[in-house]
């Protein structure tokens, strides 16, 4: 038996039994092993990542678009305010639709007037103000009160139900909010009615619906009057 003892000393690099342990070898293409910095710095854009999947950059970049192509009118500053809208009412069938209303609720008024004496004239002898005596005494200011409370409420109750009066709905007409397409809601349906009423029941019976429709004809782009704008809703057509 040899008796022969390893040198002293490190142990030579050879001796498979002494050596330590080995560092794994780099990966191919000399990339850097996962969960290190990326080489040449972190990627350019929002450097947290996006929370919705969107891998960097703004974390809107895959959120879905508005609404109704961007709601009613395309908001402020938009290429075209129109943009996302059902067509506008035609003017020509807004008068027809509002002449129906109109006769939709007169005709009940004038049965209901006939106790009131709404049909008496004043004779030839009375002098002005005998006649204006007799129209805003007695029955004729109740009558008035009757008329203005059924147009307004016509108008309010049905426009906040579904947009629409019955003589809408034969034109196949919609009152919409502007900002969004919805129906009004029963206050802007109660303000849109008082302005479009009111005035002329009371003293303008003539002149303001003429004021209105003119406002309607001339207003761009959507085609307002100024019961529309005080409501901030639109006339659309629709399909039926």
């Amino acid at each position: 038996m040899s008796t022969d003892q390893p040198p002293p000393g490190p142990p030579p690099d050879e001796d498979p039994f002494r050596k330590g342990p080995q560092e794994p070898p780099p990966p191919a293409g000399g990339q850097p092993p996962p969960g290190g910095p990326p080489p040449g710095g972190p990627p350019p854009g929002n450097p947290y990542g996006s929370p919705y999947g969107g891998g960097g950059g703004s974390p809107y970049d895959n959120a879905p678009p508005p609404p109704y192509g961007g709601g009613y009118g395309g908001g402020y500053g938009g290429t075209d305010p129109l943009a996302g809208m059902p067509p506008l009412a035609d003017s020509g069938r807004r008068i027809l639709a509002r002449l129906i209303d109109w006769v939709i609720v007169a005709v009940p008024l004038l049965i209901i007037g006939i106790p009131f004496k709404i049909y008496d004239r004043v004779t030839a002898d009375d002098d002005f103000g005998d006649a204006v005596s007799s129209f805003n005494g007695g029955g004729q200011l109740v009558f008035q009160l009757i008329t203005i409370v059924a147009y307004v409420a016509y108008d309010t109750v049905l426009t906040a139900r579904n947009g629409r009066t019955l003589g809408k709905k034969l034109m196949k007409l919609r009152v919409a909010m502007l900002n969004d397409g919805s129906t009004p809601p029963m206050s802007q349906s109660l303000l849109r009615a008082v302005v479009l009423w009111l005035p002329a029941l009371i003293c303008c019976a003539c002149l303001w619906p003429l004021l209105l429709l003119i406002l309607i004809l001339v207003d761009k782009p959507y085609k307002q009057g100024l019961h529309d704008k005080a409501a901030k809703t639109v006339v659309v057509s629709v399909p039926q």
